[in-house]
């Protein structure tokens, strides 16, 4: 995302901005990760769409366990944003809702879900690094303190890649037969 925001190009960018440019996701992704367009102006989208979606959000976890639904054109207008600014949002939440809406296909008609799975949520806003997003008050209401750190840390924890010790060659071997690695299991290795 700070790419985008930075105008900086990524494999990940290119292959969003392959969707069909016709479809309300394809118009949504041009805009937002345009690579024309001057960093200011990009870092002005983004900081107005990150309020907007904020905002959404408090919505949505006023009543964690209500499921929203209704027609894009519907729900952008319940929320008071445009429809290009709801198929970002709902580009956004997909990976974490229960019943995953079409957002390749969808046109304005669609009806979608808002229906989140709760700590899917809030693992995938740790992951994206939106503090704005999952610093929101309302989580304490959903989860007590230790579960809100619990998810943190495990999401945290499942992006560090851990490297394995490497055995010297003039080390013990771990087979525990007393020799030096490189005259016992290392000799193949």
């Amino acid at each position: 995302m700070a790419d985008a925001i930075t105008g900086g190009t990524t494999s990940a960018i290119e292959n969003e901005l392959k969707v069909d440019e016709k479809t309300l996701l394809g118009q949504w992704r041009k805009k937002a990760y345009n690579q024309n367009a001057e960093k200011e102006s990009l870092r002005h989208f983004w900081n107005d769409y990150f309020q907007i979606e904020k905002s959404i959000y408090e919505q949505l976890l006023e009543n964690p366990d209500e499921v929203v639904t209704g027609t894009v054109t519907e729900l952008a207008d319940k929320y008071d944003v445009s429809v290009e600014t709801m198929t970002g949002f709902l580009d956004g939440i997909n990976d974490s809702l229960i019943e995953k809406n079409p957002i390749e296909t969808m046109t304005e008609d669609t009806v979608v879900n808002l229906g989140f799975d709760k700590e899917r949520l809030y693992k995938n806003m740790v992951d994206a690094k939106a503090d704005w997003l999952y610093e929101i008050p309302a989580w304490k209401n959903i989860f007590p303190e230790k579960k809100l750190h619990e998810l943190y840390l495990e999401q945290k924890k499942s992006g560090t890649i851990v490297k394995p010790k490497k055995i010297g060659r003039n080390d013990p071997c771990p087979c525990g037969s007393g020799k030096k690695y490189k005259k016992c299991c290392g000799r193949n290795a």
